[in-house]
């Protein structure tokens, strides 16, 4: 049996965002707008900041971390509901 809270994509949308813009690797702009669970693990998605190319750029690597940093933290206490 999980201890994990369900919780809603919006609720947890929030309280990532939150996370984020009060965490000290915060860039301006660096948001999450979506998440899904797979296999117990909570994975967001947002603007990963690519130049016209579509290629990476310096800030790519902060919000991979900071987007990593969150599945890491939220999978163990929450789980999305169906």
């Amino acid at each position: 049996m999980s201890d994990k809270k369900v919780i809603s994509q919006s609720e947890l949308l929030m309280i990532a965002n939150h996370i984020i813009q009060d965490h000290d690797d915060y860039i301006e702009g660096m948001r999450t707008d979506s998440v899904e669970e797979k296999e117990g693990v909570l994975v967001f998605k947002g603007n990963y900041f690519l130049d016209d190319n579509g290629l990476p750029t310096p800030k790519t690597t902060a919000v991979f971390n900071m987007f990593k940093y969150l599945a890491h933290h939220l999978s163990k206490e929450f789980t999305l509901e169906s």
